[in-house]
């Protein structure tokens, strides 16, 4: 019996980093955490998951409050059904 195709889903990738310390080289800590959350999506094409290239990044901005541009963006745009899931790495500084 042939599997059904699942339904896709867009996915999108939020980045944090508390400090500015580092934002400013060509590759870094956002960079990375893309890179990394990109891959994980990219392992679930054949789930249905597909990755937009909306950019939600917020960098220099602490983690211990929720008034961040980027994420205020992601989660608007998640409430449009504009994503069906999001992928985040969990990293400090």
């Amino acid at each position: 019996m042939e599997r059904a195709k699942p339904p896709m889903r867009r996915c999108a990738v939020y980045t944090r980093k508390s400090s500015e310390e580092g934002l400013e080289q060509d590759f870094n800590s956002l960079h990375a955490q893309r890179e990394a959350c990109e891959a994980f999506i990219a392992s679930q094409q054949g789930e249905g998951w597909k990755l937009i290239k909306a950019a939600y990044d917020d960098g220099g901005i602490s983690g211990g409050t929720m008034e961040r541009p980027a994420l205020q963006r992601l989660l608007d745009d998640i409430g449009h059904e504009l994503i069906g899931a999001w992928s985040s790495t969990r990293s400090t500084g």
